[in-house]
């Protein structure tokens, strides 16, 4: 499962845990994330996002 970080504050998204926040469920690929996902920490939207290992 590839994380992905935000390039503006660093929060990282792990596939495994999901993000509770915006109602992301435990195991959702990240090129799974809707579109209009927004940074929990910042707000950043998706594309403001790299792939990481």
């Amino acid at each position: 499962m590839t994380k992905a970080k935000c390039k503006i504050c660093g929060y990282v998204y792990d596939p495994e845990k999901g993000e509770k926040r915006r109602n992301i469920a435990p195991g959702t690929e990240w090129n799974d994330v809707p579109d209009d996902f927004r940074c929990p920490s910042c707000g950043a939207a998706k594309k403001s996002f790299v792939e990481i290992d």
